[in-house]
């Protein structure tokens, strides 16, 4: 694997050469492209620079503790800070998802169990938008469809991260929290005081840089308007804002109200819709990719139970990677950072077990 270090140090110094051009910079979509490549490569060129400065102090250590018994006690400390080096760096070569530098739109649906699920649906909102502060990026409601005793039968919002580093990239965390997440509590509809069981459904798609990435012929499109309505139907507007885009090639429906305006509502319904697209271009991608280069445990089937949250018993449990703790009441306030972390290297993992197989 370390063979193709010196083939991406070049290409770090390109890229380097290629920031100083004003021209690049004139470009905003190329720009972020050139800084966010930069930004991965300058990470492996940072855990390859530390790698071989272990390694030559190892080696003068071996070297000098022929003649000083003193510089053979510092061996097995520097054996130990090379291996650490060097897995850092192995883990840094996996293949990248393309899209973790993009920022998401992430929608929560309610699924089973009716005003439950969607009161948790609400309670999920909560926790990724106090996550995403957490995290220092912006969050944008997009869309939302209360329900009649609160929460959200359906509810979009965008999360905008600020680093150029792919590591460090929306997508790269929250990808791996579409699916169904289940929920375990006593209802606050509930006189008897039983537990009951609802499914609250999380999909995320990664957000489009420019319009361009993905073309979309208008002849495609055929677009409604109608007139928006709140919980139990009520009129909440008297003209027709609300808009539905439905894309005619795939089937793609999507409607907007959140807005007055039905100007506002139509692009905010165009950017969820270049999002949905570009996600399906990228699973028809990881459908023809080798498992090397595809997600392990971010599947394409958005029906997997991903997780449960047992209210009764403050448990938290991921059941892609066998995480488990007691502190769901901090997690609900956002505290998500250990869960993701388990998927990231639940990931990597499979990642390197299938190149190893290669």
């Amino acid at each position: 694997m370390f063979e193709s270090v010196q083939a991406l140090i070049d290409e770090h110094r390109a890229v380097q050469e290629e920031l100083s051009d004003p021209a690049v910079h004139a470009d905003a979509a190329r720009a972020k492209r050139v800084n966010r490549r930069y930004a991965e490569l300058s990470r492996i060129v940072a855990a390859h620079d530390a790698w071989r400065a272990a390694d030559d102090d190892l080696a003068a250590a071996r070297e000098l503790a022929r003649e000083d018994a003193a510089f053979a006690e510092e061996v097995p400390t520097l054996e130990e800070r090379v291996a650490a080096a060097q897995e850092k760096l192995r883990r840094l070569l996996i293949p990248r998802d393309p899209d973790d530098a993009r920022d998401v739109i992430l929608e929560v649906k309610a699924g089973e169990g009716g005003a439950e699920s969607a009161l948790f649906a609400a309670d999920l909102l909560r926790m990724y938008l106090q996550y995403a502060a957490s995290m220092g990026w912006k969050t944008e409601l997009l869309e939302r469809n209360e329900s009649d005793l609160g929460g959200y039968k359906d509810v979009q919002v965008a999360i905008k991260g600020s680093s150029t580093d792919p590591a460090q990239g929306v997508w790269a965390h929250l990808k791996y929290e579409g699916g169904v997440h289940r929920v375990q509590r006593v209802p606050a509809t509930e006189s008897q005081g039983r537990i009951h069981t609802s499914t609250t459904g999380v999909l995320v798609f990664p957000e489009v840089d420019e319009p361009e990435e993905v073309q979309i012929d208008a002849n495609d499109l055929k677009i409604d308007v109608f007139r928006s309505s709140g919980p139990g139907g009520q009129s909440v507007n008297t003209t027709d804002s609300a808009v539905r885009i439905t894309h005619v090639p795939t089937g793609i429906v999507v409607s907007m109200q959140n807005e007055k305006s039905q100007l506002q509502n139509r692009e905010a319904g165009m950017r969820v819709l270049r999002a949905r697209l570009l996600a399906k271009q990228q699973e028809e991608r990881d459908a023809a990719a080798s498992d090397a280069r595809r997600s392990q445990i971010r599947g394409m089937d958005r029906s997997e139970r991903i997780r449960t949250y047992n209210f009764p018993e403050n448990r938290i449990a991921d059941h892609r990677t066998g995480y488990k703790a007691y502190n769901l009441d901090q997690v609900m306030d956002g505290a998500l950072g250990p869960l993701i972390d388990s998927a990231i290297a639940a990931d990597e993992e499979a990642r390197l077990a299938a190149l190893g197989a290669d």
